[in-house]
């Protein structure tokens, strides 16, 4: 996790997929991500990237989420938006 978070910048605006909204900086996702993998084992597989205006990255991606059981509760394609800042996500957006 330390070394994903070290991808961003410290002021990091992240997507809360589950709840709604976002979370800040490395401590709002380090916790965000603490709180989903409780409840749901959600998996993302990019299947297409495309540069979008500035410096965001758009990657399309197929999302499959499960309960920790097993259980299918969502299969979907989702675009997750990135902007990057000096070589850092700064921000992080999904869009259905």
């Amino acid at each position: 996790m330390e070394a994903l978070l070290a991808t961003m910048h410290p002021d990091v605006m992240w997507a809360n997929g589950m709840e709604g909204g976002h979370v800040h900086r490395h401590d709002g996702v380090r916790n965000y991500w603490m709180r989903q993998w409780a409840v749901i084992d959600p998996n993302v597989e990019p299947v297409g990237f495309t540069a979008g205006a500035g410096a965001t990255t758009k990657v399309e991606v197929r999302q499959i989420v499960r309960d920790l059981k097993g259980k299918m509760l969502s299969d979907k394609f989702v675009d997750h938006i990135f902007r990057i800042e000096r070589g850092l996500i700064r921000r992080f957006d999904i869009r259905n």
